[in-house]
């Protein structure tokens, strides 16, 4: 038992190592770590709520302290980053382009129940981006309220997003939650290789993702939402020559599927000292539920579509990671206009490791995080267990 607590202990360590989590500014500084982080990291996903800062930038700020949301829309603009669809609506390494292209060829192809758009309205709006240049979508909600408009906004708003899902646009820059579409080959470098890539490349591409931004994976997750027989067949096909060739190794836990290590993250020692990190609930950390479930005994859902009076933690929990291991979580909210942070609910879960040092550490960082949000004032509004509300209250206001 104390082998497999040891083994699991250096799974933990191995992949917070990789996600750029276990030491402080991991990726380097400024935009050019973000740029670093995002190819390391295979993709960043795209989240609209907005109770705090908005998951995007949020994951970014995590890795890389000096974050501002401007480098993210920069990267995008300067055709370092473009947006499509991972296991959802993401930012993407430019470089990686070719392996969207499955996807998008698979939509233009076939119909779909989700985009299944008038091919007049996509004609129209691919013509008026042409003739015109990029539009966002409000553009064409305009236009369709003028008299004697044959089309309507719904319509519009559905051929743009088929149009994008299929590869005739692109995104070719983003403020705040706003788009602007422009044709693909207006947006997508020279340079960029666009060669669909072979089934098998394709899964030696998702192989090599996720071992590299996560040390570890299993065939679970790297399928995740992927369906096809074939695609399973040739990810086993890629680590079984990984096994044999002996970068990768294969541990076995009782309940836990195969698991698949990078043969160096096993022989490393992790010495970084214990912080405090408020992570986002769609961070590439945590979004494999059951991952964390298993490896970090973390029992995390979000429970923003959940609702009221079912909900156990809270609207929009962010999971409370110290060191390797996940010590709670708080439900917090941004007051923007009156500027105060409010930690709705902090839910304290792993009591053995609450200590002085975790109190330090917490504490800075929700001042950090409050910053980052545009907050000054910090309000503690509930704890559990309630006794440990007033070292908390005390602490705060201690570090006001």
């Amino acid at each position: 038992m104390d082998i497999e607590k040891g083994a699991i202990s250096q799974l933990q360590l191995a992949t917070l190592e990789s996600q750029g989590l276990l030491r402080n500014s991991s990726f380097g500084t400024g935009k050019s770590a973000v740029l670093k982080a995002l190819e390391h990291l295979g993709y960043i996903q795209i989240d609209t709520l907005s109770i705090v800062e908005r998951a995007h930038h949020h994951t970014l700020w995590t890795r890389v302290p000096d974050y501002q949301p401007s480098y993210l829309e920069e990267l995008v603009e300067e055709r370092n980053v473009f947006e499509y669809w991972f296991h959802a609506a993401s930012y993407l390494p430019m470089k990686d382009f070719r392996y969207a292209l499955p996807q998008m060829l698979n939509l233009q192809q076939n119909q779909s129940h989700y985009y299944n758009a008038d091919p007049k309205v996509m004609q129209h709006v691919l013509d008026v981006i042409r003739n015109e240049g990029p539009k966002k979508a409000r553009d064409f909600e305009n236009e369709s309220k003028k008299t004697g408009s044959w089309w309507s906004w719904k319509p519009t708003k559905l051929a743009l997003e088929r149009l994008f899902m299929q590869g005739d646009l692109m995104i070719s820059k983003r403020k705040g939650m706003e788009k602007t579409y422009d044709l693909r080959e207006r947006v997508l470098p020279a340079h960029i290789d666009v060669t669909e890539p072979t089934p098998f490349e394709f899964a030696e591409y998702l192989v090599k993702t996720y071992l590299r931004a996560y040390g570890f994976t299993t065939l679970k997750q790297i399928t995740h939402l992927k369906t096809g027989g074939i695609l399973k067949k040739d990810i086993n096909e890629v680590l079984q020559s990984m096994l044999q060739e002996k970068t990768i190794q294969q541990m076995d836990f009782d309940g836990i599927a195969p698991i698949f290590v990078q043969s160096d993250l096993l022989e490393r020692v992790f010495d970084a000292p214990p912080r405090v990190q408020l992570l986002s609930p769609f961070d590439n950390s945590v979004i494999h539920r059951d991952r964390i479930q298993q490896i970090f005994n973390f029992d995390f859902r979000l429970e923003c579509y959940v609702p009221k009076e079912k909900r156990q933690y809270g609207y929009f929990c962010l999971p409370i990671l110290f060191g390797n291991t996940f010590i709670g979580r708080v439900d917090c909210k941004a007051h923007r206009k009156t500027k105060q942070f409010e930690l709705i609910h902090l839910h304290i879960e792993n009591i053995s490791i609450v200590t002085e040092l975790w109190l330090e550490s917490f504490i800075e960082s929700v001042k950090q995080f409050a910053s980052f949000n545009g907050c000054t004032t910090l309000l503690l509004t509930k704890v559990s267990p309630a006794k440990f509300t007033g070292i908390i209250k005390k602490a705060l206001n201690k570090r006001a």
